[in-house]
Parts: structure tokens; C-alpha cells; sequence
């Protein structure tokens, strides 16, 4: 019943940027948070970072902070993936899911029930 559609991915240059986008026809609850993760050809799927939804604070991976930032729009049902300063290390697919745990556990991927079919980020080198 949940759907959830990621979009924006593309190629891009090392050094520059793309926003992904995460959008659900349906009203997000306050008390979830919507999560980000990337898989690349050959690797696990991995955590990016999220965004609880009712606070808008966002939590991000060692390997992306500082780089990416997460925001919301609660209107639109849409969590926004600012990627600057891309590295071909970033080149996955992305996913966004849905998750309704505390933010310790933001970052497993067991208590994402709910994923988009991701889209595709590729940086060149």
C-alpha cells in the first residue's frame, strides 16, 4: 500500500553535485523517518542516512557527512538527497525507504519495510 518512488539520479562529474528526491502519495506520520541507502554493482546495500520526519534532523553516514544533506517537504510528501562534491566511490543505486524505529536504528536495513526501486547515481572518474 506504501510506495515510495526515488528520482534525480544521473551521471554526473566527480566534484559535482545531484539532488535525489523520494516521493510518497501518501502522508508520512510524524514518529517515522525516511532513510537512504546505495548499493553498488557487486556490494551490499549500505546506509547513506535519514531524515526523521516530524523534527526534520537529519543523521548521515561517516562516509557522506559533511557532503549530503537530507531535507523534507512535508506538503509534498518528498525527502530531498543533496549530494555535493560527488566521488566516484558514491556511483550506487540509491534507495530510499520508510522506517518507523528510533534513529538508533536508522541505519539497519531490517527495519525498512518499505523501499523505492531506487535510482541510479553514477560519478565519473
Amino acid at each position: 500500500q506504501v510506495q515510495l518512488v526515488e528520482s534525480g539520479g544521473g551521471l554526473v562529474q566527480a566534484g559535482g553535485s545531484l539532488r535525489l528526491s523520494c516521493a510518497t502519495s501518501r502522508r508520512i506520520a510524524a514518529d517515522y523517518a525516511m532513510g537512504w541507502f546505495r548499493q553498488a554493482p557487486g556490494k551490499e546495500r549500505v546506509y547513506v542516512g535519514a531524515i526523521n520526519w516530524s523534527s526534520g534532523s537529519g543523521y548521515y553516514a561517516d562516509s557522506v557527512k559533511g557532503r549530503f544533506t537530507m531535507s523534507r517537504d512535508v506538503a509534498k510528501n518528498t525527502v530531498y538527497l543533496q549530494m555535493n562534491s560527488l566521488k566516484p566511490e558514491d556511483t550506487a543505486v540509491y534507495y530510499c525507504g520508510l522506517t518507523y524505529v528510533s534513529s538508533a536504528n536508522y541505519s539497519e536495513r531490517r527495519f525498512y519495510p518499505y523501499w523505492g526501486q531506487g535510482t541510479q547515481v553514477t560519478v565519473s572518474s
